[in-house]
């Protein structure tokens, strides 16, 4: 025992040196290691901030619409939200012809953007020459970053006039001779009104849908698509059994982009809408929207009243864009669900 104890205790100064080294060595890992979960710990906390900050702000957005709105579901109660009627004069005020207008545009817009959309990206991804990829693409992204003040100015001045002249008397004399929906077509042939602000967020929301659907397209594995052809599968079919179900909740969520864009959207639908408190069965007469209200009212709003209403209309629309979405998610988590099993 007593040979073993100063076996160990003899060590060489080779060995002594080594064992120091890799002490330090140690020390300095454990260092590294602290100040490494330092830097995690302040990581995460920071990044947990910003997120939290969003949820702060969604909240408080949402109790200040409350808060101004309740004056006006108090007076109102909840037949502010049925009530045709907008009279600043006389304070009495619903929101059902605002409502209708911004439901109706958003989903002419949506209608119309959709498919064009869809034929972009999917021209870009699969058809489009090489060489014409990149400009086309960019100029499809550059209409994105145009202001919509422009949209309206072009809609207003531009548009409206060679709608009333052509395309309106065009849509009367055929569409409005049809038995169940001649009643939309029909009415004043001024150039704006509900159709043409449909049409000139359809053309405001298309570079959105398009860029994210073509963003998607791109990401669909080439082997996917290259077995799909050696099978003998036509471009179309590939499109539709391979690219679809491989990119859809990306499709959907461009979709969603455009039709929170198209819901509220504000200087583009002022300018073309008409800005009338009516409400018609032909989408040529002229109406109001959420955000056209909002902008045409909120500077000049003297009444307690009239301000909450305006506030109320406010709270209608983030509703309804909460709703929008939250139906999207619902519905891709049930497609998700319905693949699993399948």
């Amino acid at each position: 025992m007593s040979a073993n104890i100063s076996t160990l205790s003899m060590s060489t100064p080779e060995q002594d040196k080594d064992l120091a080294q890799a002490i330090l060595a140690a020390k300095r890992m454990a260092v590294t290691m602290r100040k490494q979960r330092l830097q995690d710990f302040i990581f995460h906390k920071i990044t947990f901030g910003f997120a939290f900050s969003v949820l702060l702000v969604l909240v408080g957005i949402i109790i200040s619409l409350m808060m101004g709105a309740w004056p006006a579901f108090k007076e109102f109660g909840p037949a502010f939200i049925t009530t045709v009627e907008w009279d600043p004069v006389n304070d009495k005020y619903g929101a059902l012809i605002a409502i209708v207008g911004t439901l109706t545009t958003s989903f002419i817009a949506l209608l119309i953007a959709f498919p064009l959309s869809f034929g972009i990206a999917l021209f870009l991804t699969e058809i489009c020459p090489t060489w014409l990829r990149r400009p086309l693409g960019a100029a499809v992204e550059l209409l994105a970053g145009v202001p919509s003040i422009i949209y309206g100015m072009w809609g207003l001045f531009v548009f409206a006039p060679i709608f009333a002249d052509y395309v309106q008397p065009a849509m009367s004399a055929t569409l409005g001779n049809v038995p169940v929906i001649g009643a939309l077509f029909k009415g004043p042939m001024m150039g704006i009104g509900i159709l043409t602000a449909g049409l000139i967020l359809s053309v405001m929301i298309i570079p959105f849908i398009a860029s994210v659907m073509r963003d998607v397209f791109e990401v669909v594995p080439e082997v996917l698509k290259e077995s799909a052809y050696a099978l003998g599968c036509t471009k179309w079919e590939v499109v539709r059994k391979v690219v679809l179900p491989y990119t859809k909740t990306g499709v959907v969520g461009g979709v969603m982009l455009g039709l929170g864009r198209a819901l509220g959207e504000t200087m583009a639908v002022t300018f073309v809408i008409g800005n009338a408190h009516n409400l018609s069965w032909s989408l040529f007469a002229p109406g109001n929207s959420i955000a056209s209200t909002l902008a045409n009212e909120f500077a000049e709003a003297e009444s307690t009243l009239h301000m909450a209403s305006l506030f109320a209309l406010g709270l209608i629309l983030f509703v309804i864009t909460f709703v929008v979405l939250g139906a999207a998610k619902i519905m891709l988590h049930n497609m998700e669900k319905k693949e699993g099993s399948a």
